[in-house]
């Protein structure tokens, strides 16, 4: 069995000694004044038992991994009816890229690309205030890491509102097309609060245990959803977490995995351990230089991989 807590603390030993630390997102105002040198790895295995180092308790901005939780609730709400407006297949485009819209009819290509996000941000919508929207989001969030101190950083929420222009133009050519069923500026109301979401790498990784687990809360058992949609989840993941940068981290790390422009990602390992790391440099693709690298080497010490032949990733 590889020793856990020995490889967290060297991986991140190394990371706090890396010389390329990649470029902060610098469209939105606090997310530019992060420092870069910041590292954080969170790693909690199936048992319960948390491996951390570095700056795994600070609160970041995890930004599109929200995007995970929100698909979540929205498949709960709505069902396998989700995909007659949003697509499941890699965009190949950047995260916040009109171009596909044209010719697909206004319909997203997946839920974790900006325009497929505010479109599942919209089914949120259905039925509430855009404020009580919001609240939703976040109490699922703080039910699934168990965590009542996770909270939305309004200042990035209003630098978000202030800046996201794309966004806008992603939402109003949706809209246009008949696929968002709510005024504009709630829906990115909803949208730009959830990106603001402030949580730590710990937190991060309790919270996305229940796609380690085929769906449960492995402290209590409840069901958040069911294997089979777990599953799926974690195939989207795989497939488009990384936007056009996918494809290499499936092939590098060999994970499930979600980015943020804010640094994080969590990943996971089915069966295994939830995993979350925070760098907030990014590499030309808008995903975490070092996150990237800190998971490549995990997967290397540990044979996490899905891909590894030799894995007991609990199926």
């Amino acid at each position: 069995m590889p020793d856990i807590a020995t490889i967290v603390r060297e991986i991140a030993e190394e990371m706090a000694a890396a010389p390329d630390r990649g470029q902060v997102a610098t469209y939105i105002p606090p997310l530019a004044a992060v420092s870069p040198r910041r590292f954080g790895m969170a790693v909690i295995e199936a048992d319960g038992t948390a491996h951390l180092a570095g700056d795994a308790e600070a609160p970041f901005s995890i930004q599109s991994v929200s995007k995970v939780f929100a698909l979540t609730l929205a498949l709960g709400k709505v069902g396998d009816q989700l995909w007659q407006r949003v697509g499941r297949e890699p965009s190949g485009s950047a995260f916040n890229s009109i171009v596909q819209l044209e010719t697909e009819s206004g319909i997203p290509r997946n839920p974790f690309i900006n325009a497929g996000a505010i479109v599942v941000a919209d089914m949120l919508l259905a039925g509430h205030a855009p404020r009580e929207a919001i609240g939703e989001i976040l109490r699922f969030v703080r039910a699934l890491a168990g965590d009542d101190t996770i909270f939305i950083d309004e200042a990035v929420a209003r630098a978000e509102q202030e800046t996201g222009y794309r966004n806008a133009a992603l939402a109003n050519y949706m809209h246009a097309f008949g696929n968002l069923a709510h005024p504009i500026e709630r829906t990115l109301g909803v949208y730009f609060h959830q990106c603001a979401l402030a949580m730590s790498c710990r937190q991060l990784a309790l919270a996305g245990r229940y796609l380690m687990a085929r769906g449960r809360n492995p402290d209590t058992g409840f069901s958040i959803v069911s294997p089979q949609r777990a599953r799926r989840i974690n195939a989207l993941m795989m497939t488009c977490g990384h936007y056009d940068g996918s494809g290499e981290f499936a092939y590098r790390v060999g994970l499930p995995g979600k980015s943020g422009v804010g640094g994080g990602i969590l990943a996971v390992a089915p069966g295994k351990a939830s995993i979350a790391v925070w760098s907030p440099g990014l590499n030309e693709r808008g995903n975490s230089l070092l996150g990237t690298l800190a998971l490549e080497r995990l997967v290397q010490r540990t044979g996490w991989s899905v891909f590894d032949p030799g894995a007991d990733l609990g199926r």
